[in-house]
């Protein structure tokens, strides 16, 4: 393998480094690491010290995030539990499908859209069905809980086992009373989410992240979005914090995000400001180990403006 890389892409390796190569791995270390977001934006490595910088970026960016990633999840799923709860006055499942997921009837019967978000509610309800008995099948201790007793599993419950995509199709599928007060639980401006549907599109947009790093993938170059970044998401982002530099097809839209959420969620600014410190000092040390312009592909070259911005963002927050 160290022949390869010296004699196929002309990279110096020394003799030393061969545990490094053999813990990087081929496909997960050295294959996902030679390209920025694309397989065709190929990184000129000249030394396997500059490879080993990047993933050790990312792997501290991993670490750096996790955390946060986890606490907003958790976080959010209690918000919207709460809002539930005040809409259908119940936490049985059944009560729940029937009075607060109806977003579907905020169309004509039978038009596409009607059709499409009543699909997604019944595919919602066939997922959350195959995720308990799954979870029923390996002695799950709160889903075993309730079923063993033959009564019906409370949504708080449920929201345990629940993927985040399924979480985030599930407020979809919520009225427009369970998104408002969702919204007025994170304190988003209302002018800005005037429907309720922001909280839906931070939930997709962190999940692609969340599930990124749980599955270590790789995360510096923002590689793993999969859904569209909604526009009225970024321009939120951009009035409230005044970065005007959010493009989420960079790590900084995602710093920016969190930092947001984490303090509508009244986390405090010392410990955001922590989070922005670890992140520029990793950047830091990675600038100091690759070229500028190679890391200014990875970065951007307004990262360094963005987080000044962001640091002001905490200020006056």
């Amino acid at each position: 393998m160290m022949r390869y890389l010296r004699n196929n892409h002309n990279m110096s390796i020394k003799s030393n480094q061969a545990h490094a190569l053999r813990n990087l791995g081929y496909y997960h270390g050295y294959k996902g690491y030679r390209f920025i977001r694309t397989p065709q934006n190929r990184i000129s490595f000249r030394t396997f010290d500059e490879l080993l910088a990047i993933n050790n970026f990312d792997m501290h960016l991993k670490s750096l995030l996790y955390s946060k990633v986890m606490f907003i999840e958790t976080a959010l799923k209690s918000y919207v539990i709460e809002a539930v709860l005040a809409d259908s006055k119940s936490e049985n499942i059944n009560d729940i499908f029937n009075r607060s997921l109806t977003y579907y009837k905020t169309f004509g019967a039978g038009s596409h859209e009607y059709k499409r978000f009543f699909t997604k509610r019944m595919t919602l309800r066939g997922s959350i069905n195959n995720t308990l008995k799954r979870d029923y099948g390996q002695h799950n201790q709160i889903v075993n809980h309730f079923f063993n007793q033959d009564r019906e599993i409370p949504i708080w419950a449920i929201f345990e086992s629940m993927t985040l995509g399924d979480f985030g199709t599930f407020f979809w599928c919520c009225n427009k009373s369970v998104k408002l007060y969702t919204s007025k639980l994170l304190g988003l401006p209302s002018n800005l989410d005037a429907d309720g549907e922001l909280t839906k599109d931070i939930i997709f947009t962190i999940k692609d992240l969340r599930n990124a790093i749980a599955h270590n993938n790789v995360i510096f170059d923002a590689r793993f979005r999969t859904n569209k970044i909604s526009p009225r998401l970024v321009s939120l982002l951009q009035k409230e914090t005044s970065v005007q530099q959010t493009d989420f097809q960079y790590i900084d839209a995602y710093i920016i995000l969190i930092i947001y959420v984490l303090r509508k969620m009244q986390v405090t600014k010392t410990e955001c400001k922590q989070l922005i410190s670890g992140y520029n000092n990793s950047k830091e040390l990675l600038r100091q180990q690759i070229s500028t312009p190679i890391w200014n592909q990875i970065l951007g070259s307004g990262t360094r403006q963005n987080m000044e911005s962001l640091k002001a963002f905490l200020t006056r927050s």
